[in-house]
């Protein structure tokens, strides 16, 4: 099977680290420094399972060099991937799978306004990891895994396919009944916790410790959760626990990853997470004023960081 990585950033670099290292024909598609550091000395992933350096078959920023792949995993953020997909459809073929791994509730409904159904696949991971400097990503909690399945939740031959790549690199996966449901118990988690820890600056632990923080918190948590049920997504109390058990249990010092991306003027997932939340909201006539609050106060921040 050929594997294309678009992004390695945390995500791509690692799942494509792992396949590499199995032996799978892995392309990689970097920019810049992180660029040139993979094809000189390879790309080293240091993991709390165990580190290695891997050369995949191909790391390039020129899509043209790339051949038609039977896989895409796109690492990029969920606010690129309207121009990755474009992109893509000049490489890919009616047999090529295109697995989005973002955090975000509505990754696929964005790929299939450019490209055919057949193509795309739902999906999501489960791992806490970035680029420390070029050429090396590190990999410092959750047990990796990637959950992933058709749109129409079926059981279908590629599908076993994947399944039987991931499992010779070492993956762990999840191919779950209603991947719908699983896109939005990972969006509740990191929808929740990004956009009022991108607004404090401060770590997940100093939230829990105020309480009214944390109030807001549970509030951001149950808007998201009238959303979704009113989108037809089952989402339920037991899943609003399960994501502040996971939020109770995070160390000291852990920030999420849109949070980095506003404390340090990067252009971040804001309009994917909590403005998706606001904008379906209105649609819906649902008022949601926590998260938009939390919206409205990153926004400025959010439109210098996409100017520059």
């Amino acid at each position: 099977m050929k594997i294309l990585i678009f992004g390695i950033g945390g995500v791509g670099g690692y799942f494509g680290g792992k396949l590499a290292q199995a032996g799978v024909d892995v392309t990689m598609i970097a920019r810049g420094k992180h660029l040139e550091e993979i094809r000189s000395n390879g790309l080293e992933i240091e993991s709390i399972n165990g580190s290695f350096n891997v050369k995949p078959q191909l790391v390039t920023d020129n899509l043209a060099e790339v051949h038609t792949p039977n896989l895409v995993i796109l690492g990029v953020k969920s606010w690129q991937i309207p121009e990755v997909a474009g992109q893509l459809k000049s490489i890919i073929s009616a047999g090529t799978m295109v697995l989005p791994l973002q955090n975000g509730a509505n990754n696929v409904e964005i790929l299939l306004e450019i490209l055919p159904k057949r193509n795309v696949l739902a999906g999501l991971c489960h791992i806490v990891s970035f680029v420390e400097r070029p050429g090396k990503i590190k990999h410092v909690s959750f047990e990796p895994r990637i959950t992933f399945g058709e749109i129409d939740n079926s059981n279908s031959e590629r599908i076993q396919q994947l399944k039987s790549v991931f499992d010779k690199a070492g993956i762990s996966t999840f191919n779950p009944e209603n991947i719908q449901l699983e896109t939005w118990k990972k969006f509740l988690f990191i929808a929740t916790i990004s956009g009022l820890a991108g607004l404090t600056r401060v770590s997940i632990d100093r939230i829990r410790e105020s309480e009214y923080l944390f109030d807001l918190l549970k509030k951001t948590a149950q808007e998201i959760k009238l959303v979704a049920n009113a989108k037809g997504i089952p989402l339920a109390e037991e899943h609003l626990e399960k994501a502040f058990e996971i939020i109770e249990n995070q160390p000291p010092g852990t920030t999420a990853s849109t949070q980095r991306d506003i404390m340090a003027g990067r252009p971040s997932e804001l309009k994917n997470f909590n403005g998706f939340i606001v904008k379906e909201a209105k649609k819906l006539g649902i008022a949601t004023p926590v998260n938009k609050m939390i919206y409205e106060c990153l926004l400025p921040m959010e439109m210098e960081a996409r100017k520059s």
